[in-house]
């Protein structure tokens, strides 16, 4: 297959000073967007977590920014849902805003729901849509988690899908879709404060681009994104030639379910680079049918996820819009577990696990390309620790329902850096806020004993894998239910490059006279008040031969509790004196083969 990729030329010569300071006032949109979520929200999800993400689309339904969102929200899925949105509704008006939840029609899945709102100019053209999308405590699932791992459709995950439904009119609420929500989900006055927040970002994005037109023209602010696209394609040209070019393909495999094969769900990912063309191509296709579970992705989710894994492993960063993405093509197909599903397959889980494992297979094969790129595996997302409690207090009688996020996956290793320990999942790129487990406590009947760093679980490299995570936590006064989709248990993060996998994550109950019973991958549990939830996070693959590490970098990590003096000698193959000072001599003769006298 050749594969052209012509370099678009700007019709008309740009300012590159008055180009980035205007894209700059639209980022800066995205975030007064981002600030009024994160302070006006009720769900800890969205407010402690920062568990959302803001978007701005042209009329055209292209990417222009995302300033400080998560990828797996709105990369590859901001485009298709301003789509939908247009297609469902061809006569948009000023004052429209939609409510947007379907993974069939573009969107993550049922537990984001987006607010859309066309923007128009003076003359009443469409000029822009704004999203503003954020993760629900609770979406009216069958049972209380956003997460269901195990369902068998869409029927039985139970989420109410509202598939760009108009909202509001005019600037006024649709009483009716908002009555059907507080019927529906458990915490309705969560909810409701929730929608405030999603509508009020929205409409403060939809305010400051208008007053950006009518300062600067509407004629100006189309010619920007055009130019802006332009040039960040030329960007990522520039930095896919700087790449060798190949053919590999990566494979990473989620833990099984039930009813999905036994040795896990695979990801194949078929990358082709070809740096003279300046194009990459992730081919997905090649992956087994829908399966009835909830962890098959979205279409956005499995498009967002190739472009996570390609974004990650380039050896500089390029402004993800729709001119850049124009050099990374994305193959699909229907009714893939990694494509895009039919209805009623429950995409439940598609945010992360087998998103992730997408992302991880695609930086593999990029890695074995060019060993100056890519990345390891990172840990999988969604333990216990990462789980949706639920119950009602005893404090004040009040149901409760919300994520808490103490901890989850650790980074991969990469070419040139070790991981980042609180990555969470790679589709997330790092930005959840993990909780403060003061403000846990103190909102929800809970108390966190324990969480720390678990020393040697780190996949060993050149540049290693940030470490699991051990928590422990109990319910006080009650019990309360637990809902969790985890990964890596069967199948941890993967080395690449040399590099070593990481320790498995492990999860279990255990009670206050020693019983313990153990977790499975994806379970919704009655945790008693005499037990606690014991969470063992999965920490990240290593990049490179671990005895190739800089020794003064293993000298601080066991320092730090990281990595013990054992490990330190047998992997890394570093000698350390009491003080953990490294050993010259006795490293230098570790690593060439032989033991120290």
């Amino acid at each position: 297959m050749t594969l052209e990729a012509p370099v678009s030329t700007p019709s008309t010569p740009f300012d590159g000073v008055k180009l980035a300071i205007m894209q700059k006032r639209f980022d800066g949109v995205t975030r007064k967007m981002a600030n009024t979520l994160l302070r006006t929200a009720r769900s800890g999800v969205i407010n402690t977590a920062r568990d959302f993400s803001c978007a701005l689309v042209t009329a055209g339904c292209e990417l222009l920014t995302a300033a400080d969102s998560y990828p797996i929200h709105v990369i590859g899925g901001a485009d298709l849902m301003a789509r939908a949105m247009l297609d469902i509704h061809p006569e948009v008006k000023r004052g429209d805003a939609f409510l947007h939840n379907s993974p069939y029609h573009g969107n993550s899945h049922a537990a984001d729901h987006t607010i859309l709102v066309p923007v128009f100019d003076d003359d009443d053209v469409h000029r822009f849509t704004v999203v503003a999308k954020a993760h629900q405590a609770d979406c009216g699932n069958s049972l209380p988690t956003t997460y269901m791992g195990n369902a068998r459709d869409v029927y039985e995950e139970g989420a109410l899908i509202f598939p760009a439904v108009k909202v509001q009119s005019d600037y006024v609420d649709n009483r009716d879709i908002i009555n059907m929500c507080l019927m529906r989900i458990r915490v309705p006055e969560q909810w409701r404060g929730d929608y405030l927040a999603m509508v009020g970002a929205a409409r403060i994005g939809e305010r400051e681009i208008m007053r950006m037109g009518r300062e600067l023209g509407w004629d100006a602010l189309t010619e920007h994104a055009r130019q802006w696209f332009d040039v960040t394609e030329r960007q990522m040209v520039e930095v896919i030639s700087t790449i060798r070019s190949g053919k590999a393909r990566g494979t990473c495999t989620h833990d099984p379910l039930p009813g999905t094969p036994a040795e896990g769900i695979r990801a194949n990912a078929d990358v082709t680079i070809d740096a003279a063309a300046g194009r990459i191509v992730v081919d997905l296709t090649d992956n087994i049918d829908c399966l009835p579970v909830g962890v098959n992705l979205s279409h956005a989710c499995a498009r967002t996820a190739a472009l996570v894994g390609v974004l990650n492993s380039l050896p500089r960063p390029v402004t993800p819009n729709a001119g850049s993405l124009r050099r990374i093509e994305v193959r699909l197909r229907e009714n893939c577990v990694v494509g895009i599903p039919r209805h009623p397959h429950s995409t439940s889980v598609a945010t992360t696990n087998l998103g992730d494992r997408v992302s991880n297979a695609v930086q593999l094969a990029m890695a074995t390309i060019d060993p100056s790129v890519g990345m390891a595996e990172g840990g999988a997302a969604l333990p216990p620790s990462a789980g949706v409690i639920s119950g009602r207090d005893p404090r004040n009688g009040h149901a409760f329902v919300n994520e808490v996020i103490l901890a989850a996956g650790g980074g991969p290793g990469t070419p040139v850096q070790d991981g980042w320990l609180s990555l969470f999942c790679m589709g997330n790129a790092g930005m959840p806020f993990y909780d403060s487990i003061e403000i846990d406590e103190m909102l929800h009947p809970m108390m966190i004993e324990t969480r720390k760093i678990l020393t040697d679980s780190e996949g060993a490299g050149a540049f290693r894998g940030a470490p699991g995570i051990m928590t422990a936590f109990r319910p006080i006064d009650c019990d309360f239910e637990l809902g969790f989709c985890s990964d890596g248990t069967v199948n941890p993060s993967l080395g690449t490059r040399g590099g070593g996998n990481a320790r498995p994550a492990a999860q279990y109950l255990e009670s206050d006279a020693g019983e313990v019973v153990p977790l499975s991958t994806s379970e919704h549990v009655h945790v008693r008040v005499d037990q606690r939830v014991v969470s063992l996070s999965n920490g990240g693959g290593g990049y490179g031969a671990p005895e190739t590490r800089d020794p003064a970098r293993v000298a601080l990590d066991v320092a730090e509790g990281w990595v013990s003096p054992a490990r330190a000698r047998e992997v890394y193959r570093v000698a350390l004196t009491a003080d953990l000072a490294v050993d010259g001599a006795a490293t230098a003769a570790l690593r060439a083969g032989c033991e120290a006298p």
